[in-house]
């Protein structure tokens, strides 16, 4: 009997091999991120799956090999002995992660986030606005660990999901904002400051954007 899982998963690169992508499930959209009770219920929420990239037919071929890390799908998955593979995809979210491991001449609203860092505290965020006035981006600067821990591997390998962010932003600017999110996918870029003693995520509204296109020239 053929063994069938269905479900959103967010795409992440596996840190295994080229031709896999690591699939992590994600919990209810309607998840309040804002609420530590309510996000403390997803605890069993971003279980991981090595799915290949490869070796589909036709429609299904075209759409695997198109996913990139940051990508939502909603997907059907086969098991084989315990392997899974794509039965069916169709990609719902083009939101694409970018991640930079050696970053250097780090933009100075990036380290004037990390300066505003209250004392004891390990992160600091801030809204970014074009020159015409609108905003573009919000910044998340983590403190990197002392000892074996290493934030940015665990961004990169997604033991740390970035799903929280992406939907605490979208809810927090959902209602009685100041200002409203384009509609628009958006792109994450996590860097590892070279010269810095925190973590960046620069999450730009809209991944077709300036802001965006500026991060990839910079530091892509």
């Amino acid at each position: 009997m053929e063994v069938t899982t269905a479900g959103r998963f967010r795409v992440y690169r596996s840190p295994h091999t080229r031709d896999e992508l690591l699939l992590l499930e994600l919990p209810d959209e309607t998840v309040d991120w804002t609420d530590p009770d309510a996000a403390a219920d997803t605890d069993d929420a971003f279980s991981p799956t090595y799915v290949p990239q490869t070796g589909y037919d036709d429609s299904l071929a075209e759409t695997v090999s198109a996913l990139e890390p940051g990508n939502v799908v909603e997907a059907t998955l086969t098991w084989d002995d315990g392997n899974p593979r794509f039965a069916d995809a169709s990609r719902t979210d083009r939101t694409r992660f970018r991640f930079v491991g050696a970053a250097t001449g780090l933009f100075e609203a990036a380290t004037e986030t990390w300066n505003a860092t209250a004392e004891g505290e390990a992160i600091s965020s801030r809204v970014t606005y074009g020159t015409d006035g609108d905003p573009n981006a919000v910044l998340y600067t983590f403190a990197k660990q002392s000892g074996a821990r290493d934030l940015f591997e665990e961004f990169a390998d997604g033991l740390l999901p970035l799903d929280p962010l992406l939907a605490r932003l979208d809810h927090e600017t959902s209602d009685d904002s100041e200002f409203e999110l384009p509609d628009a996918s958006r792109e994450v870029f996590v860097l590892r400051p070279l010269d810095e003693s925190f973590v960046l995520v620069a999450i730009a509204f809209d991944r077709d954007g300036l802001f965006a296109e500026t991060m990839r020239d910079t530091y892509c």
